[in-house]
């Protein structure tokens, strides 16, 4: 594997923006069964008294576009990151790295 310089924590920055890319998809949806039993399934008491817990929690419209201004951002940090850490590596030259972080930074745009 490439790269080590940072121990790989650059992998964190994705985890994060993939976490905040699926409550944006999950905003105000009813939750699967799968996910109800990922939680630790309650008896059908609790959602009669509590239907809301059968959905994911509602953001409103302006804090989901923070939240995708957010994933802009991270994306980003993560691509400089990632082909920094290759760098400093030895796994890129200096070329190479310019080229790659070009390329990378041109797909999320």
């Amino acid at each position: 594997m490439s790269g080590g310089h940072f121990n790989y924590t650059q992998h964190n920055i994705r985890d994060i923006f993939e976490d905040i890319e699926k409550e944006i998809r999950n905003n105000g949806k009813i939750k699967t069964s799968a996910e109800l039993k990922e939680e630790g399934w309650i008896d059908s008491d609790w959602y009669e008294k509590y239907p809301e817990d059968l959905k994911h929690y509602e953001y409103p419209e302006e804090v989901i576009e923070e939240f995708k201004k957010g994933v802009e951002i991270l994306k980003k940090a993560y691509i400089y990151a990632h082909r920094i850490d290759w760098l400093l590596s030895g796994d890129d030259g200096e070329e190479s790295f310019l080229s790659r972080l070009k390329e990378e930074l041109n797909k999320i745009n």
